[in-house]
């Protein structure tokens, strides 16, 4: 199995509102894509309950079956169309993690 774990900052330009917003469609865009991407066994985006000491928006937690099915979901349409459509545009950084388990 393969954690793939994200952090994102949102853009410093949206506001609080902008920000909400925009958190909520990547959660629903990305966790929208359980049961439509092989090989990918469970996904969370974490929006919600950020402490103060944190420096990122946004954490996708999800867990594929193999690398190879990693590999095919970087490149599977509907996650390529959540990742253009808005996680790009309104994110400033990211970080990944990606480990065997």
């Amino acid at each position: 199995m393969v954690k793939h774990i994200i952090l994102w900052k949102l853009r410093s330009e949206l506001s609080e509102a902008q920000k909400h917003e925009v958190a909520v469609a990547i959660k629903q865009g990305l966790e929208g894509l359980k049961g439509k991407v092989p090989g990918l066994l469970d996904i969370h985006v974490q929006i919600d309950g950020r402490l103060e000491t944190s420096n990122a928006d946004i954490m996708l937690d999800s867990t594929l079956d193999s690398f190879e099915s990693l590999k095919g979901y970087a490149v599977h349409p509907a996650h390529v169309a959540v990742a253009n459509g808005v996680v790009r545009s309104n994110t400033e950084l990211r970080t990944c993690l990606d480990y065997e388990c």
